[in-house]
């Protein structure tokens, strides 16, 4: 069990260095696949001879192994399963995935990188539950984005430094399973649930059921989804589309790589230090109407440097919508019922973006496409905030936080 005993049987508890190294660390750690697959993809292409066809499906088939994983153990994660769950994750990302980088052999590769994948799902869960667990999730979810990007920069850094191949992309990640490991011990405890705080929050506010929550839960996750195909359709035609539609050469679309990176980083750390002080609903409202105004215009742009302005605008506003729904889950239910899957139907939406977005781009051209996108926010809007403003009666019920003070913020909640 935990190290940190004195988190059991009470409601959310304070973010602690111990705690943000175990919570954010194994986050980013199994959440790292995503973000090297253009690096790992090279790799297995140039040194193992992979067809880009199969070297594209092993990824993708590692990035839905573990969405599936993280799914399937999320629900254990939210009760007392989260450092077996963790541990068990870990040591089978930093197995899989250091066999992949170290036995040149296609099959060793193959299974390694899969079993890698399931390894990395059990992370994810469990760094999602004990993100529940945290008080001020809004702060909590806006370091934890911070810490992705930030370490996501320097492994990006780091990786053609120490040379783009099997040893740098997949050995890497083994290490990082490994030290991450040592980490368990520092997670949360899942907060008892019929604490008296709790109970009695539950019995003066009969509006915030389980039922009610349990709709606005598996609500979230859905629009999460559809909202991840839609970021991540644009995200996959962003270098083509540049390229077509406003002449954008390889060393802006690298400028708008670097300039994104920088944007997400600053608009987590924004969160991070503003916590629950701007509020929930009307942020979120705010980044999803930008974002979506954004994903239409990306359609029409044709001038190379307003093209960059647009791509980079859109990366940072995604960050922001991306944090604040991660943080809605975590308000919903201290235990982590919620967080815990909440990447995981995240990465099963992405999955399935490049297809969406090159079928329809080739289909109906990049014009339809970013008015797709865009609707497509646009609908999920209604959703997003009705579940939010009951993330603010949820999390106040529990007994973590005060409610939100920001005046426009308890206007709408």
């Amino acid at each position: 069990m935990s190290n940190d005993s004195s988190t059991t049987h009470s409601t959310r508890v304070p973010l602690t260095a111990t705690r943000a190294v175990s919570i954010f660390g194994i986050s980013v750690v199994g959440f790292m696949t995503a973000n090297l697959v253009p690096i790992m993809l090279v790799a297995l292409i140039e040194e193992l001879a992979f067809p880009a066809t199969a070297a594209g499906a092993l990824l993708t088939g590692s990035l839905l192994a573990c969405a599936a994983t993280c799914l399937l153990t999320s629900r254990w994660a939210s009760l007392d399963g989260r450092y077996v769950i963790a541990r068990s994750g870990l040591a089978l990302s930093a197995l899989g995935f250091g066999a992949a980088a170290f036995i040149p052999s296609v099959p060793a590769v193959i299974a390694g990188v899969l079993l890698g994948g399931l390894g990395s799902g059990g992370a994810v869960s469990a760094s999602g539950a004990a993100l529940g667990a945290l008080r001020n999730p809004d702060r909590a979810s806006g370091i934890s984005g911070f810490a992705n990007r930030a370490l996501v920069s320097v492994v990006l850094f780091a990786i053609p430094a120490l040379g783009a191949g099997m040893g740098s992309a997949f050995g890497l990640l083994a290490g990082l399973a490994l030290a991450a490991l040592f980490t368990t011990g520092w997670l949360p405890d899942r907060p008892a649930v019929e604490s008296p705080a709790v109970a009695a929050a539950a019995a003066t506010s009969p509006a915030v059921s389980q039922r009610k929550t349990t709709i606005a839960g598996l609500g979230l996750l859905a629009c999460f989804a559809l909202w991840a195909l839609s970021e991540d359709s644009l995200w996959a035609v962003a270098a083509t589309m540049g390229a077509e539609q406003a002449r954008l050469d390889e060393t802006g679309m690298g400028l708008v790589l670097s300039l994104s990176t920088l944007g997400g980083l600053i608009a987590s750390a924004l969160i991070g230090v503003a916590g629950g002080r701007l509020g929930r609903t009307v942020p979120l409202a705010a980044a999803l109407i930008a974002g979506g105004a954004l994903k239409f215009v990306s359609g029409m742009v044709t001038d190379p440097g307003w093209y960059m302005v647009v791509i980079i605008a859109w990366n940072t506003i995604y960050m922001l919508s991306f944090i604040y729904v991660v943080a809605t889950a975590a308000a919903l239910d201290a235990t982590g019922r919620w967080s815990a899957p909440v990447l995981g139907v995240y990465l099963i939406g992405s999955s399935f973006a490049p297809v969406f977005g090159t079928s329809i781009s080739t289909a109906a051209g990049y014009t339809t496409l970013g008015m797709v996108l865009s609707g497509m926010t646009f609908v999920l809007l209604v959703p997003f905030l009705i579940i939010s403003r009951f993330s603010v009666r949820a999390e106040a019920a529990q007994g973590a936080t005060a409610p939100e003070t920001n005046l426009n913020q308890a206007a709408i909640a």
